[in-house]
């Protein structure tokens, strides 16, 4: 173990907990414990069990959101259970809290079943405002936000997909700015077809860009792959019009922009010299990213982003989902639309007035960030 993980683990040790419940009304009188608790509490709950629709002014469904993960794909170390998701959720449930204002609960769950996934997170919703899955691995995450957000009545958003494609496409947006390329005309390669990189093709195209290549392990999706998912063969249908194969390095010849969800070390300096000119990198697995920046300007990359806070450009998701969530509670929108993402995106890019290849998306402590993405929200 290294100095810097001895200290992490004993900071944790030290917190206990970085988050804690807090009344917002104060116990101070029996006259306070009989009208905030019983008696009068039973009027309010009958008034909720006739008016389920008051409890979002009325309760802790009002400003609350669940995090919740299987612990199936937890940041870079893969499936590791509840128990190693648990301080991922909490620390989202942190950011929430300090970004946003929002009350965020943390729940890890002991199975890995999609429909006893479902089932739970359903048995649990009335509680709160809104649902953050996290951690979930493709393509099962797919169908379970895909279910949840038709069976519940609340927003329901899979932070892995969504926002990370919103802050890609905002980041993105500056981008093209600085190497003055039209944004719709970008030739774009994905590499990695999870989570992250399914919405991030669908967003992207929802934003008007249509080449689009994604890369799994065994080469491009094309017509031609007999091997492909359901949700692969959806994106087929709407990227890769030129319909190229091969390999990341052979469909990188001449693309403008590199995006990397994928792993460390899949990309090169001699890949990145056979792009376009004036090329986008955004290397973004973490904690190593696909190249690393130093070896992506040797290749000719003008802007470069990743995941890391130690580069210039982090593509960040705790720029967007406390705004997204913010928006959604204080509006009662029970759904994150493809259009909201669009506006979201276009409002954190909107944040960075003269954007430059070392600044094209704003800092995560922006004190700005989430007022101007809840106000996307509608």
């Amino acid at each position: 173990m290294t100095p810097n993980e001895k200290k992490i683990l004993k900071a944790f040790k030290d917190a206990g907990a970085r988050i804690e419940t807090k009344g917002r009304v104060r116990l101070k009188t029996k006259e306070d414990i009989e009208l905030y608790y019983t008696p009068g509490v039973g009027v309010a709950s009958r008034h909720l069990a006739e008016h389920p629709e008051d409890a979002r002014l009325m309760s802790v469904k009002r400003n609350s959101v669940a995090v919740i993960s299987d612990g199936s794909a937890v940041l870079g170390l893969g499936n590791i259970g509840p128990y190693g998701a648990l301080p991922v959720m909490e620390g989202k449930a942190l950011i929430f809290r300090e970004f946003a204002g929002i009350d965020a609960w943390p729940i890890v769950l002991n199975t890995q079943d999609p429909d006893e996934i479902v089932r739970t997170v359903e048995a649990i919703a009335p509680s709160f405002g809104g649902i953050n899955l996290e951690d979930i691995k493709a393509p099962q995450c797919f169908d379970i936000e895909e279910r949840l957000i038709k069976s519940l009545s609340i927003p329901v958003m899979h932070d892995d997909q969504h926002g990370t494609a919103i802050v890609v496409l905002a980041g993105l947006t500056n981008a093209a700015k600085v190497v003055k390329k039209k944004f719709g005309t970008l030739r774009v390669v994905i590499a990695g077809a999870g989570a992250a990189g399914v919405a991030t093709a669908k967003l992207l195209h929802a934003a008007g860009i249509t080449d689009i290549v994604l890369v799994d392990t065994k080469g491009a999706l094309s017509k031609e792959r007999g091997d492909l998912n359901d949700s692969k063969k959806e994106l087929v249908r709407l990227t890769n019009p030129r319909n190229v194969s091969g390999g990341l390095a052979d469909v990188l010849v001449d693309a403008d922009v590199f995006i990397g969800v994928s792993g460390p070390g899949t990309m090169t300096s001699t890949m990145v010299a056979t792009m376009a000119e004036r090329a986008i990198v955004f290397a973004l697995s973490n904690p190593t990213p696909e190249i690393l920046p130093e070896e992506a300007k040797k290749g000719g990359a003008v802007v470069i982003a990743t995941g890391r806070s130690d580069f210039p450009n982090q593509i960040n998701n705790a720029l967007v989902f406390p705004g997204i969530f913010r928006g959604a509670l204080d509006k009662g929108v029970k759904e994150i639309t493809q259009e909201t993402k669009v506006r979201a995106a276009k409002a954190l890019a909107a944040l960075v007035e003269k954007p430059t290849a070392g600044k094209i998306i704003p800092d995560v402590l922006d004190k700005r960030v989430v007022p101007a993405v809840a106000k996307s929200v509608r």
